[in-house]
């Protein structure tokens, strides 16, 4: 499980690395980045490991990868909202 950890933390970071010098302007804080691509692909590489048991590296390591993209995924900001959510909403009815 430690290998499969400390593996996971690497693919993160280097998921974040890779999203920051893709899109620099995408994202609000540098270090919230950073620091949410290891500990969103470890959390994943955790839930993996626990859900399949040991001795899953290669399946473990793709899940962990994914699970990193899909936390950065929240923190991206979309450039043509210049307005919060709320204000979109408070001209709508709510269903």
């Amino acid at each position: 499980m430690v290998l499969a950890a400390v593996c996971s933390a690497v693919i993160g970071l280097a998921i974040a690395l890779a999203a920051l010098a893709r899109y620099p302007d995408r994202f609000r804080h540098r270090n919230l980045t950073l620091a949410t691509g290891p500990a969103g692909a470890t959390l994943g590489a955790a839930l993996a490991h626990t859900v399949l048991g040991g001795g899953h590296l290669p399946i473990v390591l793709p899940v962990a990868a994914a699970f990193a993209a899909a936390m950065l995924s929240l923190l991206v900001k979309h450039p043509e909202r210049s307005r919060p959510a709320a204000a979109y909403l408070a001209g709508r009815p709510v269903r």
